[in-house]
C-alpha cells in the first residue's frame, strides 16, 4: 500500500474516530447527523474525539441539513462553530455556502476561511449541487480553500467519475479534489480514473444496543424510523481493506 494515499473516513462519533484510527485512516471527518449528509458536530464530540485519537480531525461546520443558502443567523452560528472547533483541537474545518442562483458564495467562503486559518480548508459537497463546476472549482481556488470533496456532481462517485478525473487535471495541483464515497472495490479504480491522492470514504458495521428491555412501540425520530436499537459505526477492517485497494 502507498502512504502516499491519504484516506479520510466521515464519522458522527467518537467511538468510529477511535474505529477509523485502529483501520489506519489517516484523518477523519466528524459530523452530526449524517442522515442529513452532517451538520456540525457537539463540542463535547470533537474534545473527546481531540483526546482519543492521535490522526487529524476535520470538523464539519454546518449548522442545518437542507440547502446551502444561509441566513444571516445560520452564518452568526457557523461563526461561532468556527471558533469552538478551533479552542478544541480541530486539524481543519469543512463548510460551504451557495448563492441562490447555485455559485460558489465567493464573500462568505473567503470570510469563514479567513476566520478558519490558520487551519485548512475543506469546501464540501455543497460543490456537488453547485451550478457550474468548473467555475466552482475556479472560485474556490481563488478564495484560498484547501481541497474539495465531490462525487462528480452525481449520486456516487462511480457516476461522476469523468467529472471528478477533469477537475483533478484542471485544479493542476492548486487545490486538493477529494472524490468522496468510493467504496474498497471501487477505489482503484477510482484513483486509476482520476490519479487523486486524498479520498473522503465511509464503511460501517451495525452495532445492536446494550439495551435488554425494548420499547419497540416507542421510536424517537422522525417518519423513516431508524432503527432504535443498532447503530452504525466505523468498521476498522473495512477501512483497511479500503486503503488496501487505493494502491
Amino acid at each position: 500500500m502507498s502512504k502516499d494515499v491519504l484516506i479520510e473516513v466521515c464519522i458522527d462519533s467518537v467511538e468510529s474516530a477511535i474505529a477509523s484510527e485502529q483501520g489506519g485512516a489517516d484523518r477523519v471527518e466528524l459530523c452530526d447527523n449524517l442522515m442529513e449528509g452532517g451538520t456540525t458536530p457537539s463540542a463535547g464530540a470533537i474534545a473527546e474525539a481531540r483526546a482519543r485519537i492521535g490522526i487529524a480531525l476535520s470538523v464539519m461546520i454546518r449548522p442545518r441539513g437542507g440547502d446551502f443558502c444561509y441566513s444571516e443567523v445560520d452564518l452568526a452560528i457557523m461563526r461561532r462553530d468556527i471558533e469552538v472547533a478551533k479552542q478544541l483541537g480541530a486539524d481543519c474545518l469543512v463548510f460551504g455556502m451557495l448563492t441562490p442562483d447555485g455559485d460558489i458564495d465567493v464573500p462568505l467562503t473567503r470570510e469563514l476561511i479567513a476566520l478558519a486559518r490558520p487551519l485548512p480548508v475543506t469546501f464540501h459537497r455543497a460543490f456537488d449541487v453547485a451550478r457550474d463546476p468548473y467555475q466552482a472549482l475556479e472560485d474556490l481556488i481563488a478564495v484560498g480553500a484547501d481541497r474539495v470533496l465531490t462525487t462528480g456532481q452525481e449520486a456516487s462517485v462511480i457516476e461522476g467519475l469523468d467529472l471528478v478525473a477533469e477537475l483533478v487535471r484542471r485544479a493542476a495541483g492548486r487545490i486538493i479534489v477529494m472524490p468522496g464515497g468510493a467504496s474498497e472495490r471501487q477505489i482503484g479504480r477510482v484513483r486509476a480514473a482520476t490519479g487523486a491522492m486524498e479520498f473522503h470514504v465511509l464503511s460501517t458495521r451495525t452495532v445492536e444496543s446494550a439495551m435488554r428491555f425494548r420499547n419497540e412501540r416507542v421510536f424517537m425520530g422522525g417518519t423513516l424510523r431508524p432503527p432504535e436499537y443498532e447503530r452504525q459505526v466505523i468498521d476498522p477492517a473495512a477501512i483497511r481493506r479500503i486503503r488496501a485497494g487505493a494502491g
